[in-house]
C-alpha cells in the first residue's frame, strides 16, 4: 500500500512540473504576458508557432542535427539561448535549460521575446 502511494505522489509531483496547454489556455498566458503584438507578431503568430514546435507541451526536449538540444514549449536552443551544463552555450537569456520544461512558462516567453529582438525575428524558428 506504501509503495502504490508513493507511486501515485510522484506521478502527481511529476505532472505538476511540465504538462501540454490547451490552445485557449496558451493564448490567455501569452496574451498576458504581452505577447500578441510584440515586435509586430499576433497572437495567432506565437500561437501557431508554439504549437507546431511543441504540441503546446511545456516538457517538449528534441536532439537537433547539429546536436544541440530544444527546449520547452517554444523549443529554445541551448547553442545560444539556455545552458544545460552539457554543451557550451552563450546563455543569451541567462536561464538553465531545464527551467523551460516546467509548467511555469514565464521564462520561456522572456526569451521568446529576446529571441524575436534580433534581425531573424520569428525566422529564427
Amino acid at each position: 500500500m506504501w509503495a502504490t502511494r508513493w507511486l501515485l505522489l510522484a506521478a502527481l509531483a511529476a505532472t505538476s512540473r511540465a504538462k501540454a496547454l490547451g490552445r485557449c489556455q496558451l493564448a490567455q498566458l501569452l496574451q498576458r504576458q504581452g505577447l500578441d503584438g510584440y515586435r509586430g507578431y499576433s497572437l495567432a503568430d506565437w500561437l501557431c508557432m508554439a504549437f507546431y514546435e511543441s504540441n503546446f507541451d511545456t516538457a517538449a526536449k528534441s536532439i537537433n542535427a547539429d546536436s544541440s538540444t530544444s527546449f520547452g514549449i517554444f523549443q529554445i536552443n541551448n547553442r545560444l539561448w539556455c545552458t544545460d551544463e552539457r554543451s557550451p552555450s552563450e546563455n543569451l537569456c541567462r536561464v538553465a535549460c531545464a527551467d523551460l520544461l516546467t509548467s511555469e512558462i514565464t521564462d520561456d516567453i522572456t526569451c521568446a521575446k529576446k529571441i524575436v529582438r534580433r534581425p531573424q525575428g520569428m525566422d529564427a524558428w
